[in-house]
């Protein structure tokens, strides 16, 4: 069954380069409805939707059992300044973001910290989209990856 999502979300989704296979990093997920309908899409990939409240992440993993249980979806409590790969986690193809305060301008002390640890967390080639644009916008990685 697939998700019920807004009509900005499925723009999101519909935004995202998304394939079969690929690995995503959802930031800022909220209840994790764009994690569950991005899951619907990618077919054996994988999408780890992040977010700094554990309220969060506990409705996120209630309402998303079946797609836990089938390896489609991960939830971690993490702020996206703190985050880091965990041991032998694979890199992310892509990382998106919806009214994430750390990437759209509203806390400036911490988006320095936050794109470097997304850099870090994606492949050489990865790429991160937040919304601003229409709908979305690539926000380029190449002076936080590691040289």
């Amino acid at each position: 069954m697939e998700p019920k999502l807004s009509q900005r979300l499925k723009e999101i989704a519909a935004a995202l380069p998304l394939h079969k296979g690929i690995r995503v990093l959802e930031i800022g997920c909220g209840p994790g409805v764009a994690a569950r309908y991005i899951s619907t899409l990618i077919g054996s990939g994988y999408i780890l939707a992040i977010d700094r409240s554990a309220k969060a992440i506990a409705q996120a993993e209630k309402g998303s059992q079946e797609e836990i249980a089938a390896g489609h979806v991960g939830f971690r409590q993490a702020a996206i300044e703190n985050f880091a790969l965990q041991k032998g986690e694979k890199p992310f193809d892509i990382a998106f973001a919806v009214r994430v305060g750390a990437l759209d301008g509203r806390h400036p002390e911490i988006e320095k910290e936050a794109l470097t640890k997304i850099a870090a967390a994606l492949t050489p080639e990865g790429k991160l989209y937040i919304d601003g644009g229409n709908p979305l916008r690539e926000i380029r990685l190449d002076s936080y990856r590691n040289p």
